[in-house]
């Protein structure tokens, strides 16, 4: 079970899961406000398209999935184990990755068509999610938990890949997180996740400015 495999990591960053202050009440611990920061930098260097988001991805998601499985949210701490090698692979994209034509990789559109099976496989892949937390988990709320789950490795795979569509989906993945956080009052990361929800619409407009942009040092 994934709370056997990451008690171990668990009891090593322990002392990073204790309060660093409270926030409406409640504890917020020093691994969320480390996260805090290293997320809000990531994005910033995703809007300019920059490739040192991903190294950045991989730290903030190794504190986010010892944070979200402290809170019973394993579908979120399995979903950040998964970022860690999906940034490594979205690193590499950014740097040598080519597109269909075989050209460097730049700042473009989903077709209809990628669109539609995009969509059908993350809306496929929801109940399969939910259905493998409630089996394997004692998550407390499997099917929202699935939900922005399977959600962000769409965002993350159509971020690799610099498809201006991945602000879209980020859009609606991190609003709903708002939600989700708040319910397991993770009120540094609701605040995050705001932020987010108004940083992806940013980095939605600055895309579309940079359609055909390889990165922000060419």
């Amino acid at each position: 079970m994934l709370q056997s495999l990451l008690a171990p990591l668990l009891a090593i960053a322990h002392p990073l899961l204790v309060p660093a202050f409270a926030a409406w009440g409640v504890p917020v611990t020093w691994i969320e406000v480390a996260a805090f920061a290293v997320s809000l930098w990531m994005v910033v260097c995703e809007m300019r398209v920059h490739p040192l988001a991903w190294p950045l991805a991989m730290l903030s998601s190794l504190a986010y999935a010892l944070l979200f499985a402290d809170s019973k949210l394993y579908g979120e701490a399995s979903l950040q184990l998964f970022f860690v090698a999906m940034s490594l692979w979205g690193w590499w994209q950014w740097l040598r990755g080519r597109g269909d034509d075989g050209a460097v990789l730049v700042v473009h559109a989903l077709t209809t068509r990628k669109a539609a099976a995009a969509s059908a496989a993350t809306l496929l892949a929801w109940p399969l999610v939910a259905w493998l937390l409630m089996r394997f988990t004692d998550s407390t709320v499997p099917w929202l938990d699935a939900l922005p789950t399977v959600g962000s490795v769409l965002g993350t795979w159509l971020m690799g890949r610099k498809f201006i569509e991945s602000w879209w989906t980020w859009i609606a993945v991190n609003a709903f997180s708002v939600a989700l956080f708040g319910y397991k009052q993770l009120w540094l990361t609701v605040i995050l996740y705001a932020l987010f929800t108004a940083l992806s619409w940013a980095g939605l407009r600055s895309w579309r400015g940079l359609r055909g942009h390889v990165d922000a040092r060419s």
